[in-house]
């Protein structure tokens, strides 16, 4: 175990070390001199009068929210002694699973590469580049022939190999336990039960006013929603991060919601952001890649036929496309159990000095991956705060959607936290639908991996994605799939076939997300 004091320092050392590279650094540094020119500032108490200038002018708070989100982003660290891919995924199994699946996404890709003959990458042609500028906010017109592109694989294909995952502990000579039976996933990861995840989302209880929750026995609606705003414009004026957090547990108002997720993100869209998305949107204008002809095609299967999200099909090219150009991404395969993929420039396979990450973001589109971009766009209308934004959930939470690792809030711990709920709480709803053939997972499994988006009202949809931020986990995910198949289990305890099954839970546009989360947590009898 990693003594605490020996921990902190070590967290306190790597929040340094990477403040210390960031342009907040800079400007920190820049603030503090100038204030040197300032008749209050004394030398024979300089530390502490810079000190006070940087309370009293708003940076002491901004580097405060820089050391939180580093802290919500970063884990916390391991033993010195233990090595660096334990910090990417404890599990040997679970990297070697992980290792697997991303030799088959690239043997895809490669048979696309060869089959339609289209390099990974190459430089458009001027004229190219040109209409391709003049076109960037309209690209939605365009209609390229992509019939021969196909997703590289679907959320139902990774099913397949969660299914498939085994624990070689547990192989031989030990009788595996009557849960492995029933569920679709059998490796032994703990998981939440009722009681843990009550205490957990204490905030989301019966007697707690919740926006979200058309009536309320404790307070009115109408008084929680004004008293609510107004404590949310108070956190907004603060500019506190932690607070901002703490206070979307019970939802934002639609009017500050906005900025309220850019402060717990940390994001700012200053000067040099701006200026960064410009650069990546450079680069899409330069090179054409291979993927790109993949974040059209999703786009146009996905987001293009959704009532709620096609008239935002421009944004949606703009960001994914710039998305795939952004390197400052590779970060995150630092704390994630994904290695990005390499490409090797043409004749110099294997050799490691002209090896570069594909795409340069190591991040390959999936089919659905725009979905994680769509309900954004209904709260920035700035293109390079829509893309800030995205980058950050990305970072935080959406690459946990899929990758194999053995994290709380990672896929296959969600999958048997929602397997392991319903066979708890509803076991004759479990195996009843088990015994017919429709294994509940196979029917959730989407709406987990694509966070709910494209299956939700957007308003509904954005609720929950409040709570995701406010506790900084996406194990609700699991917890409303549970809850939509007790709200239904009475239908379903009828269906006799997967496809009937699929029926009833086919339409979840009419749901309410909050009386749903508090009903199945607050409601059960545990």
């Amino acid at each position: 175990m990693l003594d605490p004091d020996r921990g902190l320092s070590l967290t306190i050392a790597r929040v340094v070390q990477r403040l210390q590279g960031s342009s907040l650094h800079s400007q920190l540094e820049r603030q503090a001199r100038v204030s040197l020119h300032k008749p209050e500032i004394k030398l024979e108490s300089l530390k502490e009068d810079i000190k006070d200038f940087l309370k009293t002018s708003g940076w002491e708070k901004k580097l405060q929210n820089a050391v939180y989100s580093e802290l919500n982003v970063f884990p916390l660290p391991c033993h010195p002694a233990a090595p660096p891919e334990h910090i990417k995924e404890p599990l040997a199994y679970m990297r070697k699973a992980q290792g697997s699946w991303e030799k088959r996404i690239l043997k895809s890709l490669n048979s696309m590469c060869t089959e339609l003959n289209i390099p990974l990458a190459q430089k458009r042609p001027a004229n190219e580049q040109k209409e391709l500028l003049n076109k960037w906010n309209e690209m939605g017109t365009d209609e390229p022939d992509l019939s021969l592109f196909r997703p590289v694989y679907a959320p139902k294909d990774f099913l397949e190999v969660l299914m498939n995952l085994r624990n070689p502990n547990y192989e031989n000579g030990e009788q595996p336990s009557f849960r492995n039976h029933l569920g679709l996933i059998q490796v032994p990861l703990k998981v939440k039960d009722i009681p843990e995840l009550k205490e957990d989302f204490s905030e989301l209880g019966l007697n707690i006013g919740q926006l979200g929750i058309d009536d309320s026995a404790q307070v009115p609606p109408e008084f929680f929603e004004n008293e609510h705003v107004r404590v949310g414009q108070k956190v907004l004026a603060e500019q506190d991060s932690a607070a901002a957090q703490q206070y979307v547990r019970q939802g934002c108002p639609t009017a500050l919601r906005a900025d309220l997720w850019a402060l717990i993100l940390n994001v700012s869209n200053q000067p040099e952001d701006i200026l960064y998305y410009e650069q990546l949107k450079s680069n899409v204008i330069q090179h054409n890649l291979l993927v790109d002809s993949l974040i059209y095609k999703d786009v146009k299967l996905t987001a293009s036929n959704d009532d709620y999200y096609f008239v935002f099909e421009d944004y949606l090219y703009q960001v994914l496309l710039c998305f795939s150009r952004d390197t400052s991404v590779l970060e995150h395969f630092s704390y994630s159990s994904a290695t990005p993929p390499k490409s090797y420039i043409q004749g110099k396979l294997g050799m490691e000095e002209y090896a570069v990450y594909y795409p340069p973001n190591g991040v390959i589109p999936f089919h659905g991956f725009s979905m994680y971009v769509a309900p954004l766009c209904f709260l920035y209308h700035e293109p390079s705060k829509l893309y800030q934004i995205f980058r950050e959930m990305y970072v935080r939470f959406f690459f946990r959607l899929h990758s194999i690792s053995s994290h709380p809030s990672g896929i296959v711990s969600l999958c048997l936290l929602f397997e392991t709920l319903l066979q708890t709480h509803l076991p004759q709803l479990f195996y009843h639908l088990r015994e017919i053939g429709a294994q509940p997972l196979r029917i959730s499994f989407k709406w987990m991996v694509r966070a709910f988006s494209g299956y939700l009202a957007t308003d509904q949809l954005l609720l929950l994605w409040d709570r995701i931020l406010g506790y900084n986990s996406l194990e609700i995910l699991a917890v409303l799939a549970a809850a939509v198949f007790a709200f239904r289990a009475v239908n379903l305890m009828e269906v006799t076939s997967l496809a009937a099954a699929e029926a009833v839970l086919a339409d979840l546009s009419t749901l309410k997300v909050m009386p749903l989360l508090q009903i199945f947590l607050f409601a059960t009898v545990t």
